[in-house]
């Protein structure tokens, strides 16, 4: 039995898991927006054929956990869709989707990371402020949850 935590990337294959993961806990704190409908619905077209990435926690051969690197430009990406089950809460999963993410953002030279995410979701906001993400303007958002915006420059 493998109890180590692997990343791998997106495959077709693995399509269904950014939807069911990001879906329980969008149900269990907010509301799963349209914004989110479409994107977690085709992932395929929706993040990876923009230039995205899409990253999957496996653990004891299931996936457990999911993250995507969104572009915006060629230096500048979106945190997104960064979901854990339930079930693996206390594995340390979402601090290696997040060591996983900086590590690929330093191989491909990208220079800014942001995030949008809500103040009741204090792991969340404890987890990302652990890796140098810091608040900023809000400014125009697109998902009715989010009330902050947090960013790192890459160095």
């Amino acid at each position: 039995m493998n109890t180590q935590v692997e990343i791998i990337p997106f495959s077709p294959a693995l399509k269904e898991y950014i939807k069911t993961l990001n879906k329980e806990w969008l149900q269990k704190y907010f509301r799963v927006e349209e914004k989110d409908e479409i994107v977690l619905s085709n992932p395929q077209e929706e993040i990876i054929d923009k230039g995205g990435m899409i990253f999957y926690a496996k653990y004891n051969e299931e996936i457990l956990g999911t993250v995507s690197l969104m572009k915006v430009d060629e230096t500048t990406f979106e945190l997104s869709k960064m979901a854990v089950s339930d079930k693996a809460q206390g594995l340390g999963i979402g601090n290696q989707l997040l060591v996983h993410c900086l590590a690929v953002a330093e191989e491909n030279n990208i220079k800014k990371l942001f995030l949008y995410s809500n103040r009741i979701l204090l792991p969340a906001i404890h987890l990302y402020e652990k890796f140098g993400f810091s608040e900023v303007s809000l400014g125009n958002v697109s998902y009715e949850r989010a009330d902050i915006k947090m960013e790192k420059i890459m160095t």
